[in-house]
């Protein structure tokens, strides 16, 4: 096993929540479809007792209230708890008020299950970007310690391609601190290539992840992976209307996904994001090594 510690988070969301079904499946129709996530999640908690990982879970509000035995089960088990929004509305579809109510809600809904307010936050798909300045101390002022929304990519969806690839410590005007972990990238030819989660892991072979892991945490850079439950499920409900590359970019891998995983957390060491949190501000382990 490589040495390096990393970072491991997963977005406890169900299956019909994903960007590339927004406009096919209503809010308002979520408590009628079936649900995965309770069997998904199951299976990845009996994962991470064999490789005896801690890990971070960003909690969607929505699943927190119908399911509060299940985030009390994550949390019995070593896990830390965060927030991933009530809704899964993009940060960039709202306005600060209605961000605050949202993520008011989502706050509410994991007290209740868990009873505290969580430190981290994650936005719906990455969505705080150069439009949403204000997101920031909105996140602070909820009683937030540290955020991991930002993705310094360019892509059609979301993407801040100038923002800071390591962690960072932002002063924020309202006197408050919020630490910022992005998303990993792995700088090639002037850009920055994702590797290590959702579609870029698990579309890529197991040689190239291992490579671009071992390449930043060369560089004492801790890798961030997110995963998903409804990434492992093997036969995901299917909906009609997807074109071929939503369709791809949802279901592709998904049924190879857990054991390459697996392979991961035999081969690197993983912690929860709270951990990391705690030694980067006593080490600054991380911090703006390029």
């Amino acid at each position: 096993m490589e040495s390096s510690a990393n970072i491991l988070t997963v977005d406890l969301e169900e299956w019909f929540v994903v960007e590339a079904l927004s406009g096919l499946i209503s809010r308002e129709d979520w408590s009628k479809l079936p649900s995965t996530v309770v069997r998904n999640t199951r299976r990845l908690l009996e994962l991470f007792r064999i490789r005896e990982v801690s890990s971070t879970w960003f909690v969607l509000g929505w699943v927190a209230e119908q399911h509060p035995d299940l985030i009390r089960e994550i949390q019995q088990e070593g896990h830390e708890i965060a927030c991933h929004s009530y809704a899964h509305i993009r940060v960039n579809k709202l306005e600060p008020d209605s961000f605050r109510r949202d993520t008011k809600l989502a706050i509410e809904a994991i007290t209740k299950a868990i009873g505290y307010s969580p430190i981290g936050y994650r936005a719906p798909s990455w969505s705080i970007d150069p439009t949403t300045p204000w997101a920031f101390k909105v996140i602070s002022e909820l009683g937030f310690e540290y955020d991991s929304s930002i993705f310094p990519i360019k892509h059609d969806i979301y993407g801040v391609p100038d923002g800071p690839r390591y962690t960072f410590k932002m002063n924020l005007e309202n006197g408050r601190v919020l630490y910022e972990i992005p998303a990993s990238t792995y700088r090639l030819f002037g850009k920055n290539i994702p590797f290590g989660g959702g579609g870029f892991l698990r579309h890529s072979p197991y040689w190239y992840s291992r490579r671009m892991i071992r390449h930043l945490n060369k560089h004492n850079q801790p890798v961030l992976v997110y995963i998903h439950p409804w990434e492992i499920d093997s036969n995901p409900p299917q909906i009609e209307g997807l074109s071929a590359m939503q369709r791809f970019r949802t279901y592709g891998s998904t049924s190879v996904f857990i054991s390459k995983l697996d392979r991961l957390l035999k081969d690197f060491q993983f912690y929860s994001m709270g951990e990391y949190i705690k030694e980067f501000k006593k080490r600054r382990i991380g911090f703006h090594v390029e």
